[in-house]
């Protein structure tokens, strides 16, 4: 099968590719490497079965042919990270929004299925855990520039759902809970290689706020298997799934964890979030996703527990 991978060289963009040409798919790339790096990509060039574009989705006759030429597209090319959406806004709103019209498009001249990679951001700030695909969202002010992010994948959503409902388009969408592992960069925000590279070094560990704040980590691997299973399912057509883990653990435990596996002499501190990121800057206190619908469809459990998901990080910053 011919497979495009839009975000191809993205981190886990570039693990989908790897795990697609393992089951000998023809695959397709299109990144403009504004946060993918063609490291990620560089060992599966030499396959006869891969291809790479560097350009981007914004860009009408590069992305039409990528398409006509392919059987599925999977939809992860897109500004993310809570700093390059602050630092980057105007661009990360046409590329997260015009970008996925553009692919929705021209999927739909060629009916080809398309699955659309979300975010948990959907949910904002809503304290009403674990999160459930049909839940209210809860946003702050546009004042606010976080929210765009949430706001513009939403828009991607309510494309997606709206190209199934009136034109038969088959697509499926996947809301992704902090997704994790080997080649993922803290340059944006990422905390758990930021915390990483930090413990190796030797520099203080940064928690931005008070550290209490929790997350659920999953493995790239556990997520790209999902992806998978959900594109060949007929019954995730139409539909929106959470993916990722449900373990929960606050910032201020995971530093503390990952001092104590690197045996770091790293000093922990704590900075304001605006002094971090912008004046009136709001993050969710707890980020937990109900996966009884993905469990129930595909039989999605994650295999990876955040130790063993940190044991690999920390194998990888150390080579």
């Amino acid at each position: 099968m011919k497979i495009l991978i839009t975000g191809g060289a993205g981190f886990i963009g570039s693990h989908l590719a790897e795990k697609l040409l393992e089951t000998g798919n023809s695959i397709f790339i299109i990144d403009n490497l504004s946060t993918g790096r063609f490291s990620n990509i560089r060992h599966l060039v030499k396959n006869p079965n891969f291809s790479y574009t560097i350009d981007s989705i914004l860009n009408h006759n590069v992305l039409k042919e990528l398409i006509k030429n392919c059987d599925q597209i999977y939809h992860l090319a897109a500004a993310v990270g809570v700093k390059y959406i602050i630092d980057n806004p105007l661009l990360s709103l046409r590329t997260n929004t015009v970008g996925t019209e553009n692919v929705l498009e021209y999927a739909n001249e060629y009916k080809k299925k398309v699955m659309v990679a979300s975010t948990s951001e959907i949910y904002g700030k809503s304290d009403k855990v674990p999160f459930k695909e049909e839940d209210d969202r809860l946003l702050g002010s546009t004042h606010i520039s976080r929210w765009s992010y949430s706001t513009a994948k939403a828009i991607d959503e309510f494309l997606a759902l709206a190209y199934y409902r009136e034109k038969k388009l088959p697509v499926v969408i996947a809301r992704c809970f902090n997704t994790v592992g080997p080649r993922q960069t803290g340059q944006y925000g990422m905390v758990i290689p930021k915390f990483v590279k930090s413990a190796l070094l030797n520099h203080p560990i940064t928690i931005f706020g008070d550290g209490k704040q929790s997350r659920c980590f999953a493995d790239v691997t556990d997520i790209v298997n999902g992806f998978i299973k959900l594109m060949n399912e007929p019954k995730a057509e139409g539909e929106i799934f959470n993916i990722g883990n449900d373990k929960e653990i606050t910032i201020e435990e995971l530093a503390h964890k990952i001092k104590k596996m690197t045996k770091s002499r790293s000093k922990i501190e704590y900075i304001k979030y605006e002094d971090a990121y912008e004046e009136g800057f709001e993050d969710m206190r707890r980020r937990i996703p109900d996966l009884s619908k993905i469990n129930k469809l595909i039989g999605y459990k994650p295999k990876y527990s955040l130790d063993k998901i940190l044991v690999r990080i920390i194998n990888f910053f150390e080579k």
